[in-house]
């Protein structure tokens, strides 16, 4: 048996559920839901007997690719390196491609988040920028300018 994986979402666990998703609606992706979870179900996938917690999914515009923001009420939230970089293991970024990739980071500079590096551009392809937001989640922002 062979699969066909199809990228759905990425799931990202933040202390402050409307921060996380004000953050990403500044970057242009659109709530597709928000619930709570709980109950069986979660508990067996996730391995934590009792727990709770509030979600948000946001989809690019077209609903493509997602993002699912989780805040949880039970257990309480573990802390994590809010200042982690590229070297540390896990997932350390989670990437979108932009039209303007300067007012992208003026946007999000406006809201206090600012850049882990600087801009770079890789040859006449690529401009890319690493931006730190709430609970130290980097989202990536590339514009393809060849």
């Amino acid at each position: 048996m062979t699969f066909a994986p199809r990228f759905d979402h990425v799931g990202i666990t933040v202390s402050d559920l409307d921060e996380a998703t004000a953050f990403f609606l500044a970057l242009g992706l659109e709530v597709e839901g928000r619930m709570l979870m709980e109950g069986q179900f979660v508990d067996d996938v996730i391995g934590i007997p009792d727990s709770r917690s509030q979600i948000v999914m946001l989809r690019t515009p077209g609903g493509g690719g997602g993002v699912e923001l989780s805040s949880f009420l039970r257990p309480d939230s573990q802390p994590g390196s809010p200042a982690a970089m590229s070297p540390e293991l896990g997932l350390r970024n989670v990437s979108f491609q932009v039209n303007d990739l300067q007012a992208a980071v003026d946007r999000l500079a406006e809201d206090g988040y600012g850049l882990v590096g600087r801009i770079g551009q890789y040859e006449n392809v690529w401009r890319m920028a690493y931006v730190r937001g709430p609970d130290g989640i980097i989202v990536s922002l590339a514009e393809r300018i060849d």
